[in-house]
């Protein structure tokens, strides 16, 4: 492979069956090893206040319903908007640098949640500051994927991505099981702070809630090492934000967005309101010692998604994955208390995981379909020659690489709207029935669009 330097890649073919088993697949390989953790780290500072939130009343924190909402809610809408522009980011500073610069401004809420939970007197702007700081976190997802569809050929786009994206996706469920765990106990001596008394009727323990921030930065500085010295730029992937922009006159991009909103929008709006709304419905039950298992299911079946689109086709794996979907909500809304009576928390808890489940699989096709569409667009759009195919090919990776980012930062905005129907829904209504049904509602429009442009017989661009 012919290198500029010991990071860039001046030639990148990893469609040529020869050079890909030659040298591109060890190096794709390794790119994305690097990349999963990196990934894991942002979501799980991108998710810190979903399971934080929960201790904070009983340490002195005197805030609403309402308030614990914002701040779960927060980073969501921050990281939706930030992943617009990191979508572009890989094409304009290379992979390797943006991996490392994103990772490392992790350590900016991580730091700063450490030291603003160990004083009850914080103010509650300062805590929707840093709530939003968490944003840095989603960003990171738009940027990574787009890195990563650069490294792989079109038949491995779909399992490197469902890889990179479920396996990060993983840090949801790691931060949702390791802070109540970290919280109990002073992992820093002195240098943690001191720790505060948690109170809850009669009930009383020291806790460390400031761990929930400081536990992951020794791990911050180790992966944006990693990704420094040990990831590539692609000299081929570089293009200037007008080069980039010709998607937002591509009619299958939007379509798409749609559709992430659906899975992925699904996927961190469930995450980021399951603690919250586990513990309303369920007043007995210890959101703690489940909330993890949601986004756990969730991340591990991704993969199994690009898996599956890359053998049967991703738009059929979303056709089920919308159906099934629709037909988990009911089930929700079957197992609920209403009035404050019934209800059934077994069957509530199973019908999320499928749900969880269900949007992984379906993060996993919708990524699959988008190198998929603009490959094909591009290759009818191309004249006939090696030469224009080649050039086809090129533009449709570029092109895809910035689908997949946008899109991803579009569906993010579902981690802000999912916890605030919730809570709108209660406030207006009294339960959350209302929001469940317009979730349905959505899926079905998401089981309309795909099944006319991509699953169904004769579809636009079938894929």
């Amino acid at each position: 492979m012919s290198q500029s330097s010991s990071h860039v890649l001046t030639r990148w073919e990893p469609e040529s069956p020869s050079f890909w088993q030659q040298d591109g697949k060890a190096v794709a390989r390794r790119n994305l090893w690097l990349s999963i953790p990196a990934l894991t780290l942002a979501f799980i500072i991108w998710q810190v206040w979903s399971v934080a939130v929960l201790n904070m009343p009983n340490i002195g924190f005197s805030y609403t319903q309402n308030q614990l909402f914002w701040l779960a809610a927060l980073p969501a809408l921050s990281g939706a908007t930030l992943r617009i522009f990191y979508s572009f980011m890989v094409p304009i500073f290379g992979g390797r640098r943006w991996t490392a610069i994103s990772t490392a401004s992790l350590l900016i809420p991580a730091i700063g949640i450490g030291f603003a939970v160990q004083d009850p007197n914080t103010s509650y702007v300062t805590m929707l500051i840093l709530a939003l700081l968490c944003g840095f976190g989603g960003g990171n997802f738009s940027s990574s994927m787009s890195n990563i569809s650069f490294f792989y050929p079109k038949a491995e786009k779909g399992t490197a991505l469902g890889l990179n994206a479920g396996l990060g996706n993983l840090g949801v469920s790691v931060v949702q099981f390791v802070v109540p765990i970290v919280i109990t106990m002073g992992l820093f001596g002195s240098f943690g702070g001191e720790p505060q008394t948690w109170v809850k009727g009669e009930a009383t323990k020291q806790m460390w809630l400031q761990n929930a921030g400081f536990v992951w930065v020794p791990f911050i500085v180790l992966s944006t090492l990693a990704a420094w010295f040990g990831m590539n730029d692609i000299a081929s992937a570089k293009a200037s934000f007008a080069d980039q922009a010709v998607i937002f006159k591509r009619k299958h991009n939007w379509l798409m967005c749609w559709l992430y909103i659906g899975t992925f929008g699904s996927f961190i709006g469930f995450a980021a309101g399951f603690p919250l709304l586990m513990k309303g419905q369920f007043p007995d039950v210890d959101p703690s010692k489940y909330v993890f298992f949601g986004p756990l299911v969730g991340a591990l079946a991704r993969p199994v998604g690009g898996w599956l689109s890359d053998k049967m086709g991703g738009a059929k794996v979303t056709q089920v994955v919308f159906a099934l979907m629709i037909a988990a909500v009911f089930g929700v809304l079957n197992f609920l208390p209403h009035g404050g009576e019934g209800g059934n928390f077994q069957g509530f808890f199973a019908m999320f995981l499928c749900l969880f489940a269900l949007t992984g699989i379906g993060n996993g096709s919708t990524f699959m379909q988008v190198p998929a569409i603009f490959l094909t667009l591009h290759q009818r759009m191309a004249g006939k020659g090696d030469a224009a195919q080649k050039k086809a090919v090129a533009d449709a990776t570029k092109e895809a690489a910035a689908v997949l980012g946008f899109s991803g930062a579009i569906g993010a905005y579902g981690g802000f709207f999912i916890p605030k129907s919730y809570g709108t829904s209660i406030a207006l209504t009294g339960g959350v029935d209302a929001a469940l049904y317009a979730f349905i509602a959505f899926y079905v429009s998401c089981l309309l669009i795909n099944g006319w442009y991509y699953a169904r017989k004769n579809a636009e661009v079938p894929c």
